[in-house]
């Protein structure tokens, strides 16, 4: 672990703050290349990116926020003012409407431009992963895999006393102060959705004469990558069987988007020539 990677006059310059920056700027040079693949101005990637990160920024704090409304109502400026809360859906739901936004202040197509993010969004969520990675948060339930991690600087630690405010069963004898190994589920989604990217590239010339498809494919596969990784995650916001909050958002999802490619596909088959 390396929450922090060095100290500038008393300002800490975290590892997470790192690969978050390096997430937005790899997802902008890869839309930049797809857009100039496509025909289309590529220097609009970097202005698309800006919107994403202060819409993403927002909507990933406003979610927090919600998420723990207990929090927030007992300290709020504490909890706006923290550096935790840079949730994942609140961040893409904040970045996807403020980008919609620029889309159509910038009077471009939707769709094209759409399927040039797609892959921007698999790179830059598999490099933000490694980020949480670093500083010890989001991580999974305690397990004995070879490949298990400690989290004893964590944010939280691994202890089983934060285990079991999360829900997890763990025996009464171990100390609340024992640090267990948990599954790298940050690790898990990085390998996920490096391989959805693998999948989106390939997807996109067959895809091509379609837009829009190729955005609702990876919308799809992300939703169907979180739901997997969910299950070995160490949540407390579980319900309905054990289904958590992000479980449902990410089924949301994926009916989203099949339900919008499908109504691409009928448009085109109704409209070819436009199409």
């Amino acid at each position: 672990m390396y929450p922090i990677l060095f100290t500038i006059g008393g300002f800490q310059v975290t590892s997470f703050g790192v690969m978050i920056a390096l997430s937005f700027l790899g997802g902008a040079w890869i839309v930049a290349r797809a857009l100039k693949r496509a025909g289309y101005d590529p220097e609009h990637a970097w202005d698309l990116s800006g919107f994403a990160a202060i819409g993403g920024i927002l909507g990933a704090k406003i979610y927090y926020l919600i998420l723990n409304l207990p929090d927030t109502i007992a300290d709020p400026s504490g909890m706006i003012l923290s550096r935790s809360g840079l949730v994942w859906y609140g961040g893409f739901i904040g970045g996807a409407l403020a980008v919609l936004f620029r889309i159509r202040q910038l009077k471009i197509p939707v769709w094209p431009y759409a399927d040039a993010v797609a892959p921007g969004l698999a790179l830059g969520y598999a490099i933000g992963r490694v980020g949480c990675f670093l500083v010890g948060d989001d991580y999974g339930s305690p397990t004995s895999v070879p490949w298990a991690v400690a989290f004893p600087h964590g944010a939280p630690p691994s202890t089983a006393g934060n285990l079991r405010a999360f829900g997890e069963n763990i025996p009464a004898s171990i100390p609340d102060t024992q640090v267990l190994a948990v599954h790298p589920t940050q690790l898990y989604e990085t390998g996920i959705t490096l391989i959805v990217l693998a999948i989106v590239l390939a997807l996109r010339p067959r895809l091509a004469d379609r837009p829009g498809l190729l955005f609702f494919a990876w919308l799809a596969m992300a939703g169907v990558e979180r739901f997997i990784v969910e299950i070995f995650r160490a949540k407390d916001d579980r319900f309905f069987g054990g289904i958590s909050v992000a479980q449902l958002i990410s089924i949301g999802l994926i009916g989203t988007a099949l339900a919008f490619a499908a109504a691409l596909q009928r448009r085109a088959a109704a409209v070819p020539a436009r199409a």
